[in-house]
């Protein structure tokens, strides 16, 4: 259904890793604003509900209501300036949460208009895992995945190859 298209595969295998670990029907907190992703999961039999638009780097409450499953948080933590904070916060016992890749053909994601719509961290995934083991989380499933483009050029060809995503599924230490 979400096979081989921009941003389609991201969700394909995002879906995939995340019915894997925690199949339907869950209920999650999902973290940013509903979103098309957050859709996809409740089609697929989630239950969700996503914060309202606050700052994560500020406002917890959402994150330390205990009648979730699990919280979400797909291509979130790099926009936080302190995404410690917030995974130190959350009540649920399990999360599943990715963010793209820092990759050394691409600079950091940053728009001139949006000031939400930028990367404050580009993660490699040992830094990724670390974030959550020193917030008291164990990594138990990862998966990274490319993100192939269709144009041409030195950068294109290499995300044929390079993993761009990675997600991970960890519960409370």
């Amino acid at each position: 259904m979400y096979e081989n298209s921009f941003p389609e595969k991201r969700y394909q295998k995002t879906l995939e890793f995340l019915k894997d670990v925690a199949p339907p029907p869950a209920r999650i907190l999902d973290l940013g604003v509903e979103n098309p992703f957050s859709r996809i999961m409740k089609e697929h039999g989630y239950e969700v509900t996503n914060t309202s638009g606050e700052d994560l780097d500020e406002d917890f409450s959402a994150v330390r209501n205990k009648s979730y499953d699990l919280v979400t948080a797909f291509e979130i933590f790099e926009h936080l300036l302190a995404p410690y904070n917030i995974l130190k916060e959350i009540q649920a016992d399990k999360i599943v949460a990715s963010v793209p890749l820092k990759l050394w053909f691409a600079s950091a994601y940053r728009s001139k208009t949006d000031k939400w719509d930028r990367h404050y961290h580009e993660f490699e995934d040992w830094q990724f895992d670390w974030l959550f083991e020193k917030t008291g989380w164990e990594i138990k499933k990862s998966l990274k995945w490319t993100n192939p483009v269709n144009k041409i050029g030195i950068r294109p060809i290499l995300r044929k190859f390079t993993p761009r995503y990675y997600a991970v599924y960890a519960e409370r230490k």
